[in-house]
């Protein structure tokens, strides 16, 4: 889910090939603020990142709440909290897209390699430079840094389900 208008959502399904609906929760009142993934000291009144695994029940049996818009969680711990639930896998079509508005921000596909590489190398730069801060900080850019590089190997994905 996101807060992002639904064709905004519907534009990075679209982008990215993903074989998932994002849900858009615009005002943050259907679903963000109650599950507690409102970042309500962003200005822009954005949504936290995060991840629920919730059983055919209804119960929540996994919530992982980013600290910042780039702390997501490795995809294995989802895994894993998905296989506890043992249900079979199942298979799904892919989303039917409505309208498609990128945001004013949008980065185009071609855009996120470099970026993340970037991204990648600031912060080892940063790293290099503090290495006084310490355990916690050199353990978060770590983390950061193994998380960009899992996105850059998954870009060529993206790219072979577009085409």
């Amino acid at each position: 889910m996101s807060a992002d208008t639904p064709g905004m959502n519907a534009a990075i399904v679209d982008k990215l090939a993903l074989p998932f609906p994002i849900l858009s929760d615009s005002d943050r009142e259907a679903a963000i603020t109650p599950l507690g993934f409102a970042d309500e000291k962003h200005p822009a009144n954005i949504a936290r990142t995060g991840s629920l695994v919730v059983s055919p029940a209804g119960e929540v049996i996994f919530t992982y709440l980013g600290r910042d818009y780039a702390d997501r969680p490795q995809e294995d711990v989802l895994l894993d909290a998905l296989g506890a639930l043992g249900l079979p896998s199942t298979s799904q079509e892919p989303p039917k897209l409505g309208a498609m508005e990128p945001g004013p921000r949008a980065m185009p596909l071609q855009g996120i390699g470099p970026y993340f590489r970037g991204a990648k190398f600031a912060t080892l730069a940063l790293r290099s430079r503090h290495r006084d801060l310490g355990d916690d900080f050199a353990d978060d850019t770590k983390q950061y840094v193994e998380m960009v590089e899992r996105y850059l190997a998954a870009l060529p994905g993206v790219e072979e389900r577009r085409a």
